[in-house]
């Protein structure tokens, strides 16, 4: 089995590796206290116009066609210097593929070009709602037709980039009386149509220099060309576009643990007691030993779902086998990473509680571990 990266790859995931160097680690610190947003901005703009932000899109429209292992890698160096830059830019590709795979060539020609100049700083995948959450067939945002419009009434929760996003990609019941799942359809929405409001930005344990929104819609009107593929096939949409969203949160996930990891090797180096480095203290090699046969267990899973999807392959399990894997992963790399830095680890000004606390949403968003488990022994038994 050949696992070398291709030359296109591996320059890609290179320059991911020195922009997240550069430009987002010195800033990550200052997102975490809530701070430094302008920085953010101006740095999504500057990924999105290095093609960080449309990695898949057509070529056509200022996208890269560089593919799913392109992606993962690509997360997960800028995850390794700030998960809140590099969780934006997965949801923003996550939008994209979206637009790309089933968006009118008028929708694809506004949109996209934008996300690929910076125009955009990001996109937004509104489906979840209070209601609505690890089921998504039981949301109940309405779009009702009207004319030659539709008007869309309800909310969605928990929306990433919601406050600075160009456009959102919504879905909405059209068809209340279908059965489950059935009667949802996906439109594409401007963020300043009339009627889209963009609620308070979350608190949250982690990740805040990402914003996280509600996104209220009230008689939100939009034209029937707004409409993304055929009414009432939205969902089935949702849930294949689910498992390529689910790689990059992997990938991610990566890039916390080895942030966590690199940072107790080093201490555990310097760091004496007992009358030697910590480093040659046999328990905790092997505690460095377990997190690292993780993270390398983890890598493999995240490549295998990417190249199944660059392969046109169905992926969907091997995408939920590395999600589920690689968070978990990420979880107990910043716990130990924290353990090993012992009463320091649990103080700010050693950086490894930030990504202990980056890393607990990979357990929950884009599908928490308990439904991963869900749909890789649904595709086991089936």
């Amino acid at each position: 089995m050949q696992f070398a990266l291709s030359e296109e790859e591996a320059l890609i995931q290179e320059t991911a590796r020195r922009f997240a160097a550069d430009r987002l680690a010195p800033h990550a610190e200052a997102l975490d206290r809530g701070e430094g947003r302008a920085a953010l901005l101006s740095n999504l703009r500057d990924l999105a116009q290095a093609g960080f932000c449309t990695l898949n899109a057509p070529a056509r429209y200022g996208g890269g066609e560089a593919g799913a292992v392109a992606f993962a890698l690509s997360v997960e160096e800028l995850g390794y210097a700030c998960a809140s830059t590099a969780v934006t830019v997965s949801v923003t590709n996550m939008v994209a593929e979206v637009v790309a795979a089933i968006g009118t060539d008028e929708q694809k020609q506004w949109a996209l070009p934008k996300l690929a100049d910076g125009t955009f700083a990001a996109a937004a995948f509104c489906l979840t709602e209070s209601g609505a959450g690890s089921d998504p067939s039981a949301m109940r945002l309405s779009a009702r037709r009207e004319g030659g419009d539709y008007v869309l009434n309800g909310e969605k929760i928990y929306i990433t980039s919601g406050e600075y996003a160009g456009f959102f990609v919504v879905w909405a019941v059209t068809d209340p009386q279908a059965a489950r799942g059935k009667g949802i359809s996906v439109f594409l929405v401007p963020a300043d149509t009339k009627g889209v409001l963009v609620g308070k930005a979350e608190r949250k344990l982690g990740q805040h220099g990402s914003s996280t929104n509600t996104i209220l819609f009230e008689d939100a009107r939009v034209p029937a060309s707004a409409l993304m593929g055929r009414e009432n096939d939205g969902f089935r949409t949702a849930v294949a576009e689910l498992a390529g969203g689910r790689i990059g949160i992997a990938a991610l996930s990566l890039g916390i643990a080895r942030a966590a990891m690199d940072k107790a090797k080093a201490y555990v180096k310097e760091r004496r007691q007992f009358g030697q480095p910590l480093a040659q203290m046999q328990g905790l090699q092997w505690m460095i030993a377990d997190r690292e046969t993780d993270m390398e267990a983890a890598r493999l899973l995240i490549l295998n779902a990417a190249a199944a999807k660059d392969r046109g392959e169905n992926y969907a399990r091997q995408a939920s086998m590395a999600k589920l894997f690689a968070s978990e992963a990420a979880h107990r790399a910043t716990d130990t990473a924290v353990q090993l830095f012992g009463g320091a680890g649990y103080v700010a000004d050693a950086g490894v509680e930030r990504h202990l606390r980056d890393a607990r949403i990979t357990r929950i968003y884009e599908g928490t571990s308990e439904i991963q488990r869900l749909v890789i022994a649904r595709a086991t038994l089936a």
